[in-house]
Protein backbone atom coordinates (compact mmCIF):
# COMPACT_ATOMS: atom_id res chain seq x y z
CA UNK A 1 0.00 0.00 0.00
CA UNK A 2 1.31 3.42 -1.05
CA UNK A 3 0.71 7.36 0.02
CA UNK A 4 -0.73 7.76 -3.69
CA UNK A 5 -2.78 4.97 -3.50
CA UNK A 6 -4.90 5.94 -0.28
CA UNK A 7 -4.79 9.58 -1.49
CA UNK A 8 -6.29 8.87 -4.93
CA UNK A 9 -8.78 6.07 -2.57
CA UNK A 10 -9.77 9.16 -0.42
CA UNK A 11 -9.76 11.62 -3.42
CA UNK A 12 -12.22 9.72 -5.23
CA UNK A 13 -14.64 8.85 -2.30
CA UNK A 14 -14.88 12.35 -1.11
CA UNK A 15 -16.00 13.68 -5.02
CA UNK A 16 -18.82 10.77 -4.26
CA UNK A 17 -19.93 12.27 -1.36
CA UNK A 18 -19.55 16.07 -2.55
CA UNK A 19 -21.91 15.22 -5.77
CA UNK A 20 -24.47 12.68 -3.73
CA UNK A 21 -25.52 15.18 -1.04
CA UNK A 22 -27.07 17.47 -3.06
CA UNK A 23 -27.82 14.84 -6.07
CA UNK A 24 -29.30 13.40 -3.15
CA UNK A 25 -32.08 16.44 -2.70
CA UNK A 26 -32.71 16.84 -6.64
CA UNK A 27 -33.54 13.36 -6.71
CA UNK A 28 -35.52 13.37 -3.85
CA UNK A 29 -37.71 16.26 -5.87
CA UNK A 30 -37.80 14.43 -8.81
CA UNK A 31 -39.29 11.54 -7.08
CA UNK A 32 -42.07 14.14 -5.72
CA UNK A 33 -42.67 15.90 -8.97
CA UNK A 34 -41.43 19.13 -7.27
CA UNK A 35 -39.88 21.91 -9.57
CA UNK A 36 -36.10 21.56 -10.64
CA UNK A 37 -33.95 23.69 -11.97
CA UNK A 38 -34.44 21.19 -15.02
CA UNK A 39 -37.93 21.53 -15.42
CA UNK A 40 -37.91 24.22 -17.84
CA UNK A 41 -36.13 22.40 -20.05
CA UNK A 42 -37.94 18.84 -19.64
CA UNK A 43 -41.07 19.52 -18.82
CA UNK A 44 -42.28 19.69 -22.45
CA UNK A 45 -40.63 16.90 -23.22
CA UNK A 46 -42.18 14.82 -20.29
CA UNK A 47 -45.63 16.21 -21.21
CA UNK A 48 -45.05 14.92 -24.96
CA UNK A 49 -44.03 11.65 -24.01
CA UNK A 50 -47.25 10.77 -21.77
CA UNK A 51 -49.45 12.13 -24.41
CA UNK A 52 -47.34 9.81 -26.66
CA UNK A 53 -48.26 6.59 -24.65
CA UNK A 54 -51.72 7.77 -23.12
CA UNK A 55 -49.98 8.16 -19.45
CA UNK A 56 -52.02 10.69 -17.04
CA UNK A 57 -49.66 11.12 -14.87
CA UNK A 58 -52.04 11.95 -12.11
CA UNK A 59 -53.21 7.94 -11.97
CA UNK A 60 -51.43 5.91 -9.37
CA UNK A 61 -51.31 2.42 -9.26
CA UNK A 62 -51.82 0.42 -5.94
CA UNK A 63 -48.72 -2.19 -5.17
CA UNK A 64 -49.97 -4.96 -7.85
CA UNK A 65 -50.45 -2.52 -10.30
CA UNK A 66 -47.18 -1.07 -10.41
CA UNK A 67 -45.78 -4.74 -10.47
CA UNK A 68 -47.49 -5.84 -13.31
CA UNK A 69 -46.70 -2.55 -15.42
CA UNK A 70 -43.18 -3.14 -14.09
CA UNK A 71 -43.23 -7.01 -15.52
CA UNK A 72 -44.80 -6.07 -18.96
CA UNK A 73 -42.25 -3.40 -19.66
CA UNK A 74 -39.79 -6.04 -18.86
CA UNK A 75 -41.45 -8.33 -21.13
CA UNK A 76 -41.52 -5.81 -23.89
CA UNK A 77 -37.64 -4.62 -23.51
CA UNK A 78 -36.77 -8.64 -23.54
CA UNK A 79 -38.79 -9.28 -26.95
CA UNK A 80 -37.39 -6.30 -28.51
CA UNK A 81 -33.30 -6.52 -27.03
CA UNK A 82 -33.80 -10.95 -28.33
CA UNK A 83 -34.82 -9.36 -31.67
CA UNK A 84 -32.14 -6.74 -32.42
CA UNK A 85 -29.48 -9.69 -31.97
CA UNK A 86 -31.04 -11.28 -33.57
CA UNK A 87 -31.60 -9.69 -37.24
CA UNK A 88 -28.48 -7.79 -36.46
CA UNK A 89 -27.24 -8.99 -39.36
CA UNK A 90 -29.61 -7.37 -41.82
CA UNK A 91 -30.06 -4.10 -39.88
CA UNK A 92 -28.07 -0.52 -40.53
CA UNK A 93 -24.93 0.57 -38.63
CA UNK A 94 -23.21 -2.74 -38.89
CA UNK A 95 -19.50 -1.15 -40.86
CA UNK A 96 -18.08 -5.12 -39.62
CA UNK A 97 -21.21 -7.12 -40.87
CA UNK A 98 -21.29 -9.15 -37.58
CA UNK A 99 -24.25 -12.06 -38.21
CA UNK A 100 -26.78 -12.73 -36.01
CA UNK A 101 -26.40 -13.93 -32.61
CA UNK A 102 -26.71 -17.41 -31.77
CA UNK A 103 -30.65 -18.45 -30.11
CA UNK A 104 -28.86 -19.21 -26.48
CA UNK A 105 -26.51 -16.33 -26.01
CA UNK A 106 -28.97 -14.23 -27.44
CA UNK A 107 -31.58 -15.14 -25.14
CA UNK A 108 -29.23 -14.77 -22.01
CA UNK A 109 -27.46 -11.24 -22.98
CA UNK A 110 -31.33 -9.95 -23.41
CA UNK A 111 -32.14 -11.03 -20.07
CA UNK A 112 -28.94 -9.90 -18.56
CA UNK A 113 -29.40 -6.27 -20.16
CA UNK A 114 -33.01 -5.74 -18.90
CA UNK A 115 -32.06 -6.87 -15.41
CA UNK A 116 -29.42 -4.08 -15.08
CA UNK A 117 -26.67 -7.14 -14.60
CA UNK A 118 -25.17 -7.05 -18.07
CA UNK A 119 -23.51 -10.21 -17.85
CA UNK A 120 -21.48 -10.61 -20.73
CA UNK A 121 -20.91 -14.23 -22.04
CA UNK A 122 -19.65 -12.38 -25.46
CA UNK A 123 -16.83 -10.52 -26.48
CA UNK A 124 -18.75 -6.96 -27.72
CA UNK A 125 -16.08 -5.83 -30.24
CA UNK A 126 -16.91 -9.15 -32.50
CA UNK A 127 -19.69 -10.10 -31.54
CA UNK A 128 -22.46 -7.08 -31.94
CA UNK A 129 -23.04 -4.32 -34.72
CA UNK A 130 -23.11 -0.93 -33.57
CA UNK A 131 -27.07 -1.10 -33.91
CA UNK A 132 -26.51 -3.59 -31.56
CA UNK A 133 -24.18 -1.90 -28.92
CA UNK A 134 -26.55 1.83 -29.33
CA UNK A 135 -30.12 0.59 -29.70
CA UNK A 136 -30.19 -2.70 -28.14
CA UNK A 137 -27.52 -2.41 -25.22
CA UNK A 138 -27.26 1.36 -24.94
CA UNK A 139 -30.94 2.01 -24.45
CA UNK A 140 -31.54 -1.17 -22.41
CA UNK A 141 -28.40 0.44 -20.03
CA UNK A 142 -30.91 3.83 -19.27
CA UNK A 143 -33.81 1.47 -19.10
CA UNK A 144 -33.31 -1.29 -16.63
CA UNK A 145 -31.57 1.22 -14.42
CA UNK A 146 -34.93 3.20 -14.35
CA UNK A 147 -36.51 0.81 -13.68
CA UNK A 148 -34.32 -0.02 -10.73
CA UNK A 149 -35.09 3.28 -9.48
CA UNK A 150 -38.89 3.40 -10.15
CA UNK A 151 -39.00 0.17 -7.89
CA UNK A 152 -36.80 1.88 -5.49
CA UNK A 153 -39.22 5.15 -5.31
CA UNK A 154 -42.36 2.16 -4.62
CA UNK A 155 -40.59 1.46 -1.75
CA UNK A 156 -39.69 4.86 -0.57
CA UNK A 157 -43.52 5.88 -0.94
CA UNK A 158 -44.43 2.89 1.21
CA UNK A 159 -42.62 4.43 3.94
CA UNK A 160 -43.87 8.08 3.32
CA UNK A 161 -47.35 7.44 3.29
CA UNK A 162 -49.87 6.12 5.13
CA UNK A 163 -53.54 5.01 5.26
CA UNK A 164 -52.67 5.03 1.27
CA UNK A 165 -53.92 2.79 -1.48
CA UNK A 166 -50.77 3.44 -4.09
CA UNK A 167 -47.49 3.78 -4.68
CA UNK A 168 -47.26 6.16 -7.23
CA UNK A 169 -47.10 5.88 -10.78
CA UNK A 170 -44.85 3.22 -12.54
CA UNK A 171 -44.88 4.56 -15.82
CA UNK A 172 -44.26 8.31 -14.11
CA UNK A 173 -41.06 7.16 -12.27
CA UNK A 174 -39.68 5.15 -15.34
CA UNK A 175 -39.71 8.38 -17.45
CA UNK A 176 -38.45 10.71 -14.72
CA UNK A 177 -35.72 8.51 -13.57
CA UNK A 178 -34.52 8.40 -17.36
CA UNK A 179 -34.76 12.14 -18.07
CA UNK A 180 -34.42 13.99 -15.14
CA UNK A 181 -31.79 11.70 -13.84
CA UNK A 182 -29.77 9.13 -16.07
CA UNK A 183 -29.93 11.22 -19.43
CA UNK A 184 -28.44 14.98 -18.12
CA UNK A 185 -25.62 13.01 -15.60
CA UNK A 186 -24.65 10.49 -18.99
CA UNK A 187 -24.57 13.33 -21.12
CA UNK A 188 -21.74 15.12 -19.32
CA UNK A 189 -19.86 12.42 -18.00
CA UNK A 190 -20.08 10.82 -22.02
CA UNK A 191 -18.47 14.16 -23.07
CA UNK A 192 -15.54 13.97 -20.35
CA UNK A 193 -14.57 10.49 -21.39
CA UNK A 194 -14.63 11.53 -25.50
CA UNK A 195 -12.27 14.70 -23.79
CA UNK A 196 -10.11 12.17 -22.14
CA UNK A 197 -9.71 10.16 -25.17
CA UNK A 198 -12.47 7.43 -25.58
CA UNK A 199 -14.25 6.97 -28.98
CA UNK A 200 -17.44 8.12 -30.30
CA UNK A 201 -17.77 7.23 -34.10
CA UNK A 202 -19.69 5.19 -36.18
CA UNK A 203 -16.35 3.57 -37.79
CA UNK A 204 -15.88 -0.01 -37.52
CA UNK A 205 -11.83 -0.03 -37.04
CA UNK A 206 -8.96 1.50 -37.95
CA UNK A 207 -5.72 -0.03 -38.95
CA UNK A 208 -2.77 0.08 -37.08
CA UNK A 209 0.82 -1.06 -37.39
CA UNK A 210 3.19 -3.08 -34.53
CA UNK A 211 6.21 -2.35 -33.55
CA UNK A 212 7.21 -5.38 -35.81
CA UNK A 213 6.03 -3.84 -38.89
CA UNK A 214 2.70 -5.92 -38.92
CA UNK A 215 -0.36 -4.54 -39.32
CA UNK A 216 -3.67 -4.73 -37.14
CA UNK A 217 -7.29 -3.93 -37.46
CA UNK A 218 -8.84 -2.64 -34.23
CA UNK A 219 -12.22 -2.15 -33.15
CA UNK A 220 -14.09 1.31 -32.25
CA UNK A 221 -17.42 2.80 -32.22
CA UNK A 222 -19.68 4.71 -30.19
CA UNK A 223 -17.67 3.97 -27.00
CA UNK A 224 -17.56 6.98 -24.93
CA UNK A 225 -21.57 7.24 -24.95
CA UNK A 226 -22.08 3.47 -23.47
CA UNK A 227 -19.33 3.69 -21.28
CA UNK A 228 -21.57 6.85 -19.68
CA UNK A 229 -24.35 5.16 -18.47
CA UNK A 230 -22.83 1.22 -18.33
CA UNK A 231 -21.29 3.08 -14.82
CA UNK A 232 -23.74 5.91 -13.83
CA UNK A 233 -26.31 3.36 -14.23
CA UNK A 234 -24.77 0.14 -12.60
CA UNK A 235 -24.93 -1.38 -15.61
CA UNK A 236 -21.06 -2.88 -16.42
CA UNK A 237 -21.37 -3.73 -19.74
CA UNK A 238 -18.36 -2.74 -22.05
CA UNK A 239 -18.50 -2.63 -25.55
CA UNK A 240 -14.91 -4.08 -25.27
CA UNK A 241 -14.54 -7.71 -24.31
CA UNK A 242 -11.66 -7.02 -21.64
CA UNK A 243 -14.36 -3.82 -20.40
CA UNK A 244 -12.98 -1.03 -17.92
CA UNK A 245 -8.95 -3.07 -18.77
CA UNK A 246 -9.20 -1.61 -22.28
CA UNK A 247 -7.83 1.68 -23.68
CA UNK A 248 -10.11 2.71 -25.58
CA UNK A 249 -12.48 2.88 -22.37
CA UNK A 250 -10.18 3.50 -19.51
CA UNK A 251 -7.57 5.08 -21.16
CA UNK A 252 -5.21 6.46 -17.90
CA UNK A 253 -5.46 7.59 -14.20
CA UNK A 254 -7.89 10.07 -14.79
CA UNK A 255 -10.19 8.38 -16.45
CA UNK A 256 -10.60 5.38 -14.12
CA UNK A 257 -11.10 8.04 -10.89
CA UNK A 258 -13.97 8.85 -13.42
CA UNK A 259 -15.41 5.01 -13.55
CA UNK A 260 -14.90 4.98 -10.37
CA UNK A 261 -16.56 8.35 -8.91
CA UNK A 262 -19.45 7.02 -11.79
CA UNK A 263 -19.92 3.32 -10.46
CA UNK A 264 -20.52 4.92 -6.64
CA UNK A 265 -22.42 8.34 -7.07
CA UNK A 266 -26.06 7.40 -7.95
CA UNK A 267 -26.29 4.57 -5.30
CA UNK A 268 -25.11 7.30 -2.72
CA UNK A 269 -27.17 9.89 -3.77
CA UNK A 270 -30.49 7.63 -3.81
CA UNK A 271 -29.29 7.39 0.34
CA UNK A 272 -29.62 10.95 0.56
CA UNK A 273 -32.78 10.74 -1.47
CA UNK A 274 -34.26 8.44 0.94
CA UNK A 275 -33.25 10.66 4.31
CA UNK A 276 -34.88 13.56 2.56
CA UNK A 277 -38.13 11.76 1.31
CA UNK A 278 -38.78 10.40 4.77
CA UNK A 279 -38.36 13.35 6.29
CA UNK A 280 -35.42 12.68 8.58
CA UNK A 281 -31.68 13.27 7.34
CA UNK A 282 -30.61 10.66 10.01
CA UNK A 283 -32.22 7.92 8.64
CA UNK A 284 -30.49 8.16 5.11
CA UNK A 285 -27.04 8.74 7.17
CA UNK A 286 -27.08 5.66 9.20
CA UNK A 287 -28.16 3.62 5.63
CA UNK A 288 -25.06 5.25 4.42
CA UNK A 289 -23.35 4.31 7.46
CA UNK A 290 -23.08 0.74 7.42
CA UNK A 291 -22.78 0.78 3.64
CA UNK A 292 -19.58 3.07 4.19
CA UNK A 293 -18.47 0.39 6.67
CA UNK A 294 -18.83 -2.83 4.60
CA UNK A 295 -17.27 -0.74 1.61
CA UNK A 296 -14.18 0.61 3.56
CA UNK A 297 -13.54 -3.11 4.86
CA UNK A 298 -13.97 -4.58 1.82
CA UNK A 299 -11.46 -2.24 0.31
CA UNK A 300 -8.92 -2.75 3.21
CA UNK A 301 -9.06 -6.33 3.26
CA UNK A 302 -8.57 -6.44 -0.65
CA UNK A 303 -5.49 -3.86 -0.88
CA UNK A 304 -3.99 -5.02 1.68
CA UNK A 305 -4.47 -8.83 0.59
CA UNK A 306 -3.35 -7.78 -2.90
CA UNK A 307 -0.46 -5.61 -1.80
CA UNK A 308 1.11 -8.70 0.49
CA UNK A 309 1.80 -10.62 -2.85
CA UNK A 310 0.97 -14.30 -3.98
CA UNK A 311 1.90 -16.54 -0.88
CA UNK A 312 2.94 -19.36 -3.96
CA UNK A 313 5.11 -16.92 -5.60
CA UNK A 314 6.47 -15.48 -2.37
CA UNK A 315 7.45 -19.27 -1.27
CA UNK A 316 9.59 -19.59 -4.58
CA UNK A 317 11.80 -16.86 -3.68
CA UNK A 318 9.51 -13.90 -4.87
CA UNK A 319 10.48 -10.39 -3.37
CA UNK A 320 6.60 -9.48 -2.27
CA UNK A 321 7.55 -6.42 -2.19
CA UNK A 322 5.84 -5.35 -5.62
CA UNK A 323 2.52 -7.39 -4.41
CA UNK A 324 0.39 -9.31 -6.71
CA UNK A 325 0.73 -7.69 -10.36
CA UNK A 326 -1.25 -10.47 -12.28
CA UNK A 327 -4.06 -9.83 -13.94
CA UNK A 328 -3.89 -5.68 -13.26
CA UNK A 329 -2.92 -3.01 -15.39
CA UNK A 330 -0.03 -1.11 -14.33
CA UNK A 331 -1.66 2.13 -15.27
CA UNK A 332 -4.22 1.69 -12.62
CA UNK A 333 -2.09 -0.39 -10.21
CA UNK A 334 -2.92 -1.91 -7.07
CA UNK A 335 -5.16 1.21 -5.63
CA UNK A 336 -6.86 1.48 -8.76
CA UNK A 337 -7.42 -2.02 -9.05
CA UNK A 338 -8.81 -2.76 -5.45
CA UNK A 339 -10.89 0.37 -5.30
CA UNK A 340 -12.44 -0.76 -8.87
CA UNK A 341 -13.22 -4.26 -7.64
CA UNK A 342 -14.87 -3.01 -4.39
CA UNK A 343 -16.98 -0.75 -6.32
CA UNK A 344 -18.20 -2.35 -9.10
CA UNK A 345 -18.99 -5.48 -6.52
CA UNK A 346 -20.15 -3.26 -3.65
CA UNK A 347 -22.74 -1.75 -6.29
CA UNK A 348 -24.33 -3.55 -9.00
CA UNK A 349 -21.86 -3.16 -12.09
CA UNK A 350 -19.69 -5.40 -12.85
CA UNK A 351 -17.48 -4.11 -14.83
CA UNK A 352 -13.56 -4.75 -14.47
CA UNK A 353 -10.11 -3.21 -15.05
CA UNK A 354 -8.25 -6.04 -13.75
CA UNK A 355 -8.90 -9.88 -13.83
CA UNK A 356 -10.78 -11.52 -10.86
CA UNK A 357 -9.42 -14.92 -11.51
CA UNK A 358 -5.96 -13.84 -10.81
CA UNK A 359 -6.71 -12.14 -7.30
CA UNK A 360 -5.35 -13.88 -4.39
CA UNK A 361 -7.83 -15.74 -2.60
CA UNK A 362 -8.59 -13.62 0.33
CA UNK A 363 -8.09 -11.10 -2.53
CA UNK A 364 -10.80 -12.83 -4.22
CA UNK A 365 -12.99 -13.56 -1.32
CA UNK A 366 -14.11 -9.56 -0.62
CA UNK A 367 -15.82 -8.98 -4.25
CA UNK A 368 -17.46 -12.75 -3.90
CA UNK A 369 -18.59 -11.72 -0.57
CA UNK A 370 -19.81 -8.59 -1.41
CA UNK A 371 -21.96 -10.57 -4.37
CA UNK A 372 -23.16 -12.79 -1.35
CA UNK A 373 -24.19 -10.15 0.83
CA UNK A 374 -26.30 -8.56 -1.91
CA UNK A 375 -24.53 -5.79 -3.46
CA UNK A 376 -25.62 -3.32 -1.06
CA UNK A 377 -22.76 -1.08 -0.49
CA UNK A 378 -23.03 1.33 -1.48
CA UNK A 379 -25.88 -1.20 -4.01
CA UNK A 380 -26.80 -1.13 -7.27
CA UNK A 381 -28.90 1.98 -8.70
CA UNK A 382 -32.22 1.58 -6.98
CA UNK A 383 -31.43 -2.30 -6.16
CA UNK A 384 -29.05 -1.59 -3.64
CA UNK A 385 -31.64 0.63 -1.62
CA UNK A 386 -34.37 -1.46 -1.99
CA UNK A 387 -32.01 -4.65 -0.90
CA UNK A 388 -30.52 -2.61 1.96
CA UNK A 389 -34.57 -1.48 2.94
CA UNK A 390 -35.23 -5.19 3.29
CA UNK A 391 -32.22 -5.90 5.90
CA UNK A 392 -33.70 -2.89 8.08
CA UNK A 393 -36.48 -4.56 8.14
CA UNK A 394 -35.29 -7.96 9.57
CA UNK A 395 -33.12 -5.40 11.56
CA UNK A 396 -35.82 -3.77 13.07
CA UNK A 397 -37.84 -6.97 13.74
CA UNK A 398 -35.31 -9.24 15.51
CA UNK A 399 -34.84 -6.10 17.68
CA UNK A 400 -38.30 -5.42 17.88
CA UNK A 401 -38.24 -9.47 19.94
CA UNK A 402 -34.78 -8.60 21.93
CA UNK A 403 -37.05 -5.84 23.83
CA UNK A 404 -40.58 -7.36 23.49
CA UNK A 405 -42.15 -4.99 21.47
CA UNK A 406 -44.24 -4.55 18.29
CA UNK A 407 -41.21 -3.87 15.96
CA UNK A 408 -41.40 -0.68 14.02
CA UNK A 409 -39.34 1.07 11.16
CA UNK A 410 -40.18 4.71 10.20
CA UNK A 411 -43.80 4.50 12.00
CA UNK A 412 -44.61 1.42 10.18
CA UNK A 413 -45.12 -1.45 11.99
CA UNK A 414 -43.17 -4.30 11.02
CA UNK A 415 -45.64 -7.15 11.10
CA UNK A 416 -45.75 -11.09 10.42
CA UNK A 417 -46.88 -10.34 7.15
CA UNK A 418 -43.95 -8.09 6.09
CA UNK A 419 -41.80 -11.05 7.62
CA UNK A 420 -43.02 -13.79 5.41
CA UNK A 421 -42.26 -11.64 2.31
CA UNK A 422 -38.70 -10.12 3.40
CA UNK A 423 -37.47 -13.87 4.09
CA UNK A 424 -39.16 -15.37 0.50
CA UNK A 425 -37.31 -12.58 -0.96
CA UNK A 426 -33.95 -12.98 1.09
CA UNK A 427 -33.99 -16.70 0.22
CA UNK A 428 -34.23 -16.10 -3.91
CA UNK A 429 -30.37 -14.98 -3.79
CA UNK A 430 -28.92 -18.23 -1.98
CA UNK A 431 -31.78 -20.58 -3.85
CA UNK A 432 -30.39 -19.36 -7.21
CA UNK A 433 -26.85 -18.94 -5.95
CA UNK A 434 -26.30 -22.08 -4.25
CA UNK A 435 -28.76 -24.41 -6.29
CA UNK A 436 -27.61 -23.82 -9.54
CA UNK A 437 -23.71 -24.04 -8.25
CA UNK A 438 -24.39 -27.25 -6.68
CA UNK A 439 -25.74 -28.86 -10.04
CA UNK A 440 -22.48 -27.19 -12.13
CA UNK A 441 -20.11 -28.25 -10.07
CA UNK A 442 -21.54 -32.09 -10.85
CA UNK A 443 -22.20 -32.01 -14.54
CA UNK A 444 -19.63 -32.85 -16.81
CA UNK A 445 -21.00 -30.32 -19.45
CA UNK A 446 -20.41 -27.38 -16.80
CA UNK A 447 -17.12 -28.46 -15.48
CA UNK A 448 -15.56 -28.83 -19.04
CA UNK A 449 -15.91 -24.83 -18.98
CA UNK A 450 -13.39 -24.17 -15.96
CA UNK A 451 -10.41 -22.55 -16.18
CA UNK A 452 -8.81 -24.03 -13.14
CA UNK A 453 -9.50 -27.68 -10.99
CA UNK A 454 -9.76 -27.53 -7.14
CA UNK A 455 -11.42 -24.85 -4.86
CA UNK A 456 -10.69 -22.31 -6.88
CA UNK A 457 -12.64 -23.98 -9.75
CA UNK A 458 -15.48 -24.37 -6.77
CA UNK A 459 -14.75 -20.75 -6.73
CA UNK A 460 -15.33 -19.61 -10.57
CA UNK A 461 -18.90 -21.38 -10.75
CA UNK A 462 -20.48 -20.04 -7.11
CA UNK A 463 -19.00 -16.56 -8.45
CA UNK A 464 -20.73 -16.94 -11.66
CA UNK A 465 -24.29 -17.69 -9.97
CA UNK A 466 -23.62 -15.69 -7.05
CA UNK A 467 -22.68 -12.57 -9.95
CA UNK A 468 -26.27 -13.32 -11.99
CA UNK A 469 -28.64 -14.10 -8.74
CA UNK A 470 -27.27 -10.68 -7.27
CA UNK A 471 -27.88 -8.51 -10.33
CA UNK A 472 -24.25 -7.85 -10.90
CA UNK A 473 -22.62 -9.54 -13.94
CA UNK A 474 -18.83 -9.42 -12.82
CA UNK A 475 -17.03 -12.96 -13.51
CA UNK A 476 -14.06 -14.72 -12.30
CA UNK A 477 -12.42 -14.61 -15.86
CA UNK A 478 -11.50 -18.71 -15.88
CA UNK A 479 -15.19 -19.63 -16.46
CA UNK A 480 -16.14 -20.09 -20.34
CA UNK A 481 -19.49 -19.29 -19.87
CA UNK A 482 -20.55 -18.76 -23.41
CA UNK A 483 -21.89 -22.42 -23.47
CA UNK A 484 -25.63 -23.67 -23.71
CA UNK A 485 -25.50 -24.80 -19.94
CA UNK A 486 -24.27 -21.63 -18.48
CA UNK A 487 -26.53 -19.15 -21.03
CA UNK A 488 -29.42 -21.07 -20.06
CA UNK A 489 -28.71 -21.31 -16.34
CA UNK A 490 -27.00 -17.81 -15.90
CA UNK A 491 -30.26 -16.72 -17.65
CA UNK A 492 -32.59 -18.24 -15.49
CA UNK A 493 -30.14 -16.70 -12.19
CA UNK A 494 -29.98 -13.28 -13.95
CA UNK A 495 -34.35 -13.19 -14.42
CA UNK A 496 -35.24 -14.66 -10.64
CA UNK A 497 -32.76 -13.03 -9.24
CA UNK A 498 -34.11 -9.63 -10.02
CA UNK A 499 -37.96 -10.00 -10.56
CA UNK A 500 -38.51 -12.94 -8.08
CA UNK A 501 -36.12 -11.04 -5.66
CA UNK A 502 -38.37 -7.23 -5.99
CA UNK A 503 -41.43 -8.62 -6.57
CA UNK A 504 -42.25 -9.54 -2.75
CA UNK A 505 -40.90 -5.96 -1.93
CA UNK A 506 -43.15 -4.27 -4.25
CA UNK A 507 -46.18 -6.29 -2.37
CA UNK A 508 -44.76 -5.18 1.25
CA UNK A 509 -44.58 -1.63 0.19
CA UNK A 510 -48.19 -1.87 -0.74
CA UNK A 511 -48.81 -3.26 2.44
CA UNK A 512 -46.65 -1.09 4.55
CA UNK A 513 -48.25 2.22 2.69
CA UNK A 514 -51.64 1.54 3.94
CA UNK A 515 -50.83 1.40 7.65
CA UNK A 516 -51.19 3.84 10.29
CA UNK A 517 -48.09 5.73 11.08
CA UNK A 518 -47.30 4.51 14.52
CA UNK A 519 -46.53 7.46 17.05
CA UNK A 520 -42.60 7.15 18.50
CA UNK A 521 -42.84 6.49 22.01
CA UNK A 522 -40.39 6.11 24.71
CA UNK A 523 -40.08 2.28 24.04
CA UNK A 524 -39.21 3.11 20.13
CA UNK A 525 -36.18 1.80 18.78
CA UNK A 526 -34.70 4.65 17.17
CA UNK A 527 -33.10 3.72 13.97
CA UNK A 528 -31.12 6.51 13.00
CA UNK A 529 -27.85 5.72 15.70
CA UNK A 530 -25.11 3.81 15.92
CA UNK A 531 -26.98 1.03 17.83
CA UNK A 532 -28.90 0.36 14.63
CA UNK A 533 -25.87 0.76 12.50
CA UNK A 534 -24.42 -2.06 14.16
CA UNK A 535 -27.19 -4.60 14.58
CA UNK A 536 -27.89 -4.03 10.79
CA UNK A 537 -23.94 -4.71 10.09
CA UNK A 538 -24.90 -7.83 12.45
CA UNK A 539 -27.78 -9.13 10.16
CA UNK A 540 -25.57 -8.75 7.42
CA UNK A 541 -22.96 -10.36 8.49
CA UNK A 542 -24.84 -13.43 9.98
CA UNK A 543 -27.30 -13.70 7.46
CA UNK A 544 -24.46 -13.88 4.84
CA UNK A 545 -21.86 -16.54 6.70
CA UNK A 546 -25.31 -19.01 7.79
CA UNK A 547 -26.21 -18.71 3.84
CA UNK A 548 -23.18 -19.19 2.43
CA UNK A 549 -19.80 -20.09 4.89
CA UNK A 550 -19.93 -23.63 3.92
CA UNK A 551 -19.05 -22.91 -0.06
CA UNK A 552 -17.10 -20.13 0.99
CA UNK A 553 -14.89 -22.77 2.99
CA UNK A 554 -14.20 -24.94 0.42
CA UNK A 555 -13.70 -22.22 -2.33
CA UNK A 556 -11.57 -18.87 -1.55
CA UNK A 557 -10.61 -20.10 2.23
CA UNK A 558 -9.58 -23.57 0.95
CA UNK A 559 -7.86 -21.77 -1.65
CA UNK A 560 -6.15 -19.86 1.24
CA UNK A 561 -5.14 -22.14 3.64
CA UNK A 562 -3.64 -24.56 0.24
CA UNK A 563 -1.56 -21.79 -1.14
CA UNK A 564 -0.19 -20.67 2.18
CA UNK A 565 1.32 -24.33 3.10
CA UNK A 566 3.02 -23.44 -0.47
CA UNK A 567 1.16 -26.45 -2.48
CA UNK A 568 -0.86 -25.91 -5.55
CA UNK A 569 -3.59 -28.06 -7.12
Amino acid sequence: MTFAGWAEIILVLAAVVAVAWPLGDFIAAVLNGRHTFLTPLLAPVEKSLYAMTSVDPAEEHDAPAYTFSMLVFGFLCFLALYAIQRCQAFLPFNPLSRPAVAPDLAFNTAISFITNANWQAFAGETTMSHFTQMAGLTTHNFLDSAVAIAMAFGLMRAFVRHEAATIGNFWVDLTRATLYVLLPLSCVVALLFVALGAPQTLLGAIDATTLEGAKQSIAIGPVAGQEAIKLLGNNGGGFFNANSAHPFENADVLTNMLQNWSQLVLPTALVFAFGRAVGDARQGLALLAAMALIFLASLLMLYTAETAGNPLLTALGLDPASGNLEGKDLRFGQAGAALFAVSTTGTGTGAANATFDSLTPLGGLVPMFNLLAGCIAPGGVGSGLYSLLLLAVITVFLAGLMVGRTPEYLGKKIEAREMRLALLALLIQPTLALGFAAVAANLPTALASLGNAGPHGLSEILYAYASTAADNGSAFAGLSANTLWYNVTTGIALLLGRFAHVIPLLVMAGGLAAKKRAKASAGTFPTHDPLFVLLLLGVVLIITLLQFFPAIALGPLAEHFVAASGKTF
